[in-house]
């Protein structure tokens, strides 16, 4: 769906011209070198097969980002609810003041997207914030980030890519945590509990 938006986006830019030649090129660009960059962060399967018996404990897991990161974040506490059956929670991160910060102690993860975007300082602050109440941190970045890998258990690096194609990348990771926790607590991925492949009724 991202990927087929952000065409659509391209496309719509073009024919209204608010878009220059070179612009739809770098958009086109970025686009086509997605799937070899997908490629690179499904190797973190190996590292979320090693975590799962560990993130299962938590008694909770806090998802958070800024700006394009926010849905990822709601999709990856989504994800984990319907796979694991553990309570999650997705939240813009510019919120934690306002009700997640009172429920994070070491017993909660904190699962933060923060490429180096303009929202990028604020997020290291939120993080920090956690830190210094004992939540437990898995950060997903760009490149060798070493400021997130200061306050986080686990530092997942995102291959440098353009900001519209960031959140293709960084909802593989929650994919993959979702899987590999609701593996190892033994239930059926491909049948996920009181959900139906499609809705017929409202």
């Amino acid at each position: 769906t991202l990927a087929v938006l952000n065409i659509f986006a391209i496309g719509l830019g073009r024919i209204r011209e608010a878009l220059t030649h070179a612009a739809e090129k770098t958009h086109l660009e970025a686009l086509i070198a997605a799937p070899s960059q997908m490629e690179a962060v499904l190797s973190y399967d190996k590292f979320f097969a090693e975590a799962a018996n560990t993130l299962k404990d938590f008694r909770g897991l806090l998802y958070m980002g800024r700006g394009v990161s926010f849905p990822i974040a709601l999709e990856g506490a989504l994800k984990l609810k319907e796979l694991a059956y553990m309570h999650a929670e997705g939240y813009a991160a510019g919120e934690m003041k306002h009700g997640p910060l009172a429920l994070i102690d070491e017993k909660m993860l904190i699962v933060m997207i923060a490429p180096r975007d303009q929202h990028y300082e604020k997020t290291l602050s939120n993080l920090e914030e956690a830190r210094a109440r004992g939540g437990k941190i898995i950060s997903v970045g760009t490149g060798d980030d070493e400021n997130l890998k200061a306050v986080s258990e686990y530092y997942l690096s995102l291959p440098e890519a353009q900001w519209t194609i960031n959140p293709i990348l960084a909802v593989i990771p929650m994919q993959l945590l979702s899987y590999h926790v609701a593996d190892v607590l033994g239930n059926d991925v491909d049948q996920p509990r009181n959900l139906a492949k499609s809705v017929t009724v409202e």
